[in-house]
């Protein structure tokens, strides 16, 4: 039997318990069942989950809105991570409660990134028409 490399992308399984995980924690989220002075006063959106191939650990990708205080609101969602565990591990009808770890979704910045990036001069150049397309018309 293959052995899977780290690279492949993930199965149709991990992609499921993600997403539901996601749903649920986002559920949890908006009913302000955690009781955190940080978390009370902002709106946090959970873009993403990655499972591990096991389903035992799930990464979870939060942002609040605005991006101000991102890194405090996942430290403070690691702090309480037993307690939504305790409330999200019940919906998902799994044979392990996954461990939930939170991480500062960076996808955003990443696309700021990209997209000034395709503005830029240099590339607005490039995309531009070459000149023997322009003498052809």
């Amino acid at each position: 039997m293959a052995k899977r490399s780290k690279t492949s992308a993930p199965s149709q399984r991990m992609l499921r318990v993600g997403e539901l995980v996601r749903h649920e924690i986002a559920a949890l989220l908006s009913r302000g069942e955690i009781i955190d002075d940080l978390l009370e006063t902002v709106t946090v959106t959970v873009p993403e989950v990655r499972m591990t191939p096991d389903l035992k650990i799930a990464n979870v990708y939060v942002m609040p809105l605005g991006g101000e205080n991102a890194e405090d609101v996942a430290d403070a969602l690691n702090a309480h991570a037993r307690f939504i565990r305790g409330r999200v591990t019940p919906a998902l009808d799994l044979k392990y409660a996954p461990e939930f770890r939170f991480f500062v979704d960076k996808t955003f910045d990443e696309f700021g990134k990209i997209d000034a990036l395709l503005k830029s001069e240099r590339v607005q150049r490039d995309l531009g028409p070459r000149d023997d397309e322009e003498n052809d018309q």
